[in-house]
């Protein structure tokens, strides 16, 4: 009998999973030299059975219950805790802590309800996890170690167990017998990332992987593991810092826009129930060229201190550096500033940063940041009790942001007296704050009531 499934021959790169009918010594997408590798790939007619198919009404209306994790700040971003069945890709930079809140997160499910969990790790051996958990001052009940990267033996245990949760640490080290490239290849990373996806929803049990991240920044093979999971976190934060953001990218069962603030510790990760006051504790008294702004975070208003450095430069280019914040709402910012305000800003480097390693993308925080260079410009500190929010035109006009009482209502909450906001806003009446508000049409009037 002749084999009736055609071959077809393509290249992918190992780093980001680009496909390439030909072999390429640098993948056009993540610029990486000598990364694609041959592969065949078979196609024909399926032979395995498949699920018969069922009318939507003929199933029952019910909620799957939630397995809740009592870390408030990892349930806020999964959406009040772990769907049954699901598959959660945590990835971070190495040493940023994604195996220190695993394991807490273990140790949390199996305490509730005395539950079982299993722990796969292909990185440390079960004492070393032991070590770990000793520091994190827990004796470990109900959480099963396993050292292996054999993934298909790895869950042929784990049906045994009648588990409530399975933690595997990490993707890139497992490998599984169904496809015949290394570990942490692409074909290996496709091909057990479907496989504990099959797993999950056949068993029901809430799986987690922790996925290593390249030098760019990205989960390796990104395009082959976003679309598998259900639900894709990130730890973020600086190296430096001992402040965590786990922040959701993918959510299949709730909101993408929610955001844990964690404190690293001795003990572990531990969750910061007020980050406002976290993020401007070390705010400088009559600090030139800093503003607070408050931005949101999913559901969550956020004050965090914005800096602004100006500097001259006698390079033909100035340079723009932002950290924590959009390059380009950066340079859009300065573009203002020298054509609508009249600052000189050709002929100055210009360094923009958001303090305690939180990243602000939204354009509320515009304003505030337009605020920070012509503080540092002038070399004039802003009112300490001020805050700013607000979008910024290319006209130099104000506009007006969303959820704007919430956000007067966190700046209230942590003692400021007063608010620079778009005219805009108070359009369709004065949101309910007693705070002092004070409106402005554009960036120039913004600037001008602001040093007054």
């Amino acid at each position: 009998m002749t084999d009736a499934r055609k071959s077809r021959t393509v290249f992918v790169c190992q780093e980001c999973g680009q496909e390439s009918p030909k072999w390429l010594g640098r993948c056009p997408d993540c610029q990486s030299w000598n990364s694609f590798v041959e592969k065949v790939e078979r196609r024909g007619p399926a032979v395995a059975a498949v699920a018969a198919p069922v009318e939507m009404c003929e199933l029952a209306d019910e909620e799957l219950a939630r397995l809740v994790i009592d870390l408030p700040e990892f349930d806020r971003v999964l959406g009040d805790g772990i769907v049954p069945g699901s598959l959660i890709l945590v990835g971070g930079d190495p040493g940023i802590g994604k195996s220190t809140l695993m394991l807490q997160v273990a140790v949390l499910a199996a305490a509730r309800d005395r539950r079982r969990v299993l722990y796969i790790s292909g990185e440390e051996s079960a004492q070393q996890l032991r070590m770990r958990a000793r520091r994190l001052g827990t004796a470990g009940e109900g959480i099963f170690l396993l050292s292996e990267t054999n993934l298909d033996g790895a869950l042929q245990e784990a049906d045994a167990l009648q588990l409530s949760l399975m933690v595997v640490d990490s993707i890139q080290t497992v490998y599984t017998a169904a496809a015949p490239s290394p570990p942490g290849s692409i074909g290996q990373l496709r091909g057990c990332t479907m496989r504990l996806m099959r797993w999950a929803k056949e068993s029901g049990v809430p799986t987690c992987i922790v996925g290593h991240v390249t030098k760019e920044g990205d989960i390796a093979g990104p395009r082959l593991l976003e679309h598998i999971v259900d639900v894709v976190l990130y730890l973020e934060g600086e190296r430096f810092s001992s402040y965590r953001l786990l922040r959701g990218v993918k959510n299949r069962f709730g909101s993408t826009n929610e955001v844990g603030v964690f404190e690293m510790t001795g003990e572990g990760l531990i969750g910061v129930e007020n980050p406002s006051e976290v993020f401007l504790a070390e705010r400088a008294e009559e600090a030139v060229g800093s503003v607070v702004v408050s931005t949101l975070e999913g559901s969550r208003p956020l004050l965090v201190e914005v800096q602004a450095l100006t500097s001259p430069t006698m390079l033909a280019t100035p340079r723009r550096t932002a950290n924590g914040l959009d390059f380009n709402r950066l340079v859009l910012v300065c573009a203002v500033l020298t054509k609508r305000v009249g600052l000189a800003l050709g002929s100055q480097d210009i360094i923009a940063n958001v303090v305690g390693g939180l990243r602000v993308h939204e354009p509320a925080a515009d304003l505030g940041l337009a605020l920070a260079i012509a503080s540092s410009y002038r070399d004039a500190a802003l009112p300490r009790d001020l805050v700013a929010i607000g979008e910024v035109g290319l006209s130099g006009e104000l506009r007006s942001v969303s959820q704007m009482e919430r956000r007067l209502a966190e700046a209230e909450r942590l003692g400021f007296a007063r608010c620079l906001l778009p005219q805009m806003a108070l359009r369709r009446g004065a949101p309910a704050s007693g705070m002092q508000l004070i409106p402005a049409a554009s960036l120039r009037e913004a600037i001008r009531l602001a040093f007054a």
